[in-house]
């Protein structure tokens, strides 16, 4: 598939034929109308430049309690490895401050997930490359804030690596675009895309231990599991975890939707659903998401009904899953994010490409009468407002919504949106 990420090369290409699915799980479409995009406002908040800030930001935007948001730029900074930053909400504008450039060294590089708040109140996050000349391998990371006594806003919070992967034995490399993962006691959780004893990918937790910090694998991937897990996983209230893969499945190669159970010392993994292609979508980038009731919601980003990919529900079933599509997009490729959901039950997502001009948009999908209506927020231009978005949709307290594009942009490096309601 010659439209498949750029970071499609690091993994190893599998078969892609056509298979059957063992699981007998009823696929339905339930959309019950589309509407155009509402009254609205877009913006800009910041044009990436390529240097010091940063370029090509991949992933979605993290919140703190203030409004203000946190992100990562996959490429430029001082290094060409990649950045950290912050936005500043200060009255009605942004102030942008970079936080951490990386070296491109042992500090790590490209990160393409986004970064979230630990118990502790700094930032952890991923990369998905040891640097310039050192090889793919990718690191879990914190950032702490400066001490006290600077006071620029362009201070540089401190890095510690937590880990760093190996791709040897057991150990997985190539962590992928899903979020960390923390528990109550503070252990972290994650995917690597590639790696393990299966060497096609892992689930791994980060245990703290004698000052540092110890990893654990708790899932090599399979064929019949799915393999390649590009992105992260999420626990229920009983503390299994849920995740998606790329590619695989149970007598498939279009991906899949997993479980771990804890049992005993280890963990147990179930295949809840392999994804048939035509159907209803295949290779899912995006990872899932629960809603109050217990079901699951996710996209696929190509194929299904209409060509370019599905929103997906999957809802307890007689002590299985059953798997429905919400909505399919048409076009050549879709949603490479996951998903978010507001109080009231609205989804909201981007598509890479689509949209009326064909370079991505902004969606949300609502409950109504059983079924789910689509409506199309925005279209980007390609221009000044940028293209490509890839990242999950942050939504703040009055419901703005913000992002990313990957491409274009004023100075071609991407952007950073606002649509306000």
């Amino acid at each position: 598939m010659q439209s498949r990420r750029k970071h499609w090369n690091w993994i190893s290409s599998v078969s892609l034929g056509a298979a059957a699915i063992a699981m007998v799980i009823a696929s339905a479409l339930t959309i019950v109308g589309v509407q155009t995009a509402q009254a609205q406002t877009f913006t800009v908040i910041h044009t990436f430049t390529g240097g010091m800030d940063g370029a090509a930001p991949e992933a979605g935007l993290t919140l703190d309690a203030g409004g203000n948001l946190y992100g990562t730029a996959s490429a430029g900074g001082t290094g060409f490895s990649g950045a950290v930053y912050k936005l500043t909400h200060r009255g009605t504008g942004w102030t942008f401050s970079p936080l951490y450039n990386f070296a491109g060294g042992n500090d790590g590089a490209t990160p393409i997930a986004r970064v979230i708040f630990g118990p502790n109140g700094s930032l952890y996050g991923t990369t998905s490359d040891q640097g310039m000349g050192q090889g793919v391998v990718g690191t879990v990371f914190n950032l702490r804030p400066p001490a006290s006594v600077c006071k620029s806003v362009s201070c540089p919070w401190g890095e510690t690596v937590l880990h760093r992967f190996t791709g040897s034995g057991s150990d997985g490399f190539i962590p992928g675009y899903g979020d960390l993962l923390f528990d109550r006691s503070g252990n972290i959780y994650g995917t690597t895309i590639n790696g393990g004893t299966n060497g096609k990918g892992t689930v791994f937790e980060l245990t703290p231990s004698g000052g540092g910090w110890m990893e654990s694998i708790l899932f090599n991937m399979t064929a019949s599991s799915g393999i390649y897990p590009y992105n992260g996983v999420i626990f229920d209230q009983a503390g299994n975890l849920y995740g998606t893969t790329l590619e695989g499945g149970i007598m498939s190669s279009f991906g899949s939707i997993f479980e771990l159970t804890p049992s005993g010392s280890g963990w147990t993994q179930n295949t809840l659903y392999s994804l048939q292609e035509a159907t209803d979508g295949s290779y899912p980038y995006g990872g899932v998401i629960f809603d109050q009731a217990g079901n699951l919601y996710g996209t696929t980003s190509y194929n299904g009904p209409d060509g370019a990919g599905t929103v997906f529900e999957m809802s307890p079933s007689n002590g299985g899953w059953m798997y429905n599509v919400i909505h399919s997009f048409a076009g050549s490729f879709g949603p490479y994010g996951s998903l978010t959901m507001d109080a009231a039950g609205n989804l909201y997502g981007t598509t890479f490409a689509g949209g009326a001009n064909q370079h991505g948009s902004v969606y949300k999908l609502s409950p109504s009468g059983g079924g789910w209506t689509f409506t199309d927020l925005y279209d980007f231009t390609g221009g000044n407002d940028g293209q490509g978005p890839y990242g999950t949709v942050a939504i703040d307290a009055n419901g703005n919504l913000y992002g990313t594009t990957s491409h274009n942009g004023a100075l071609g490096y991407g952007t950073i949106w606002e649509i306000t309601p």
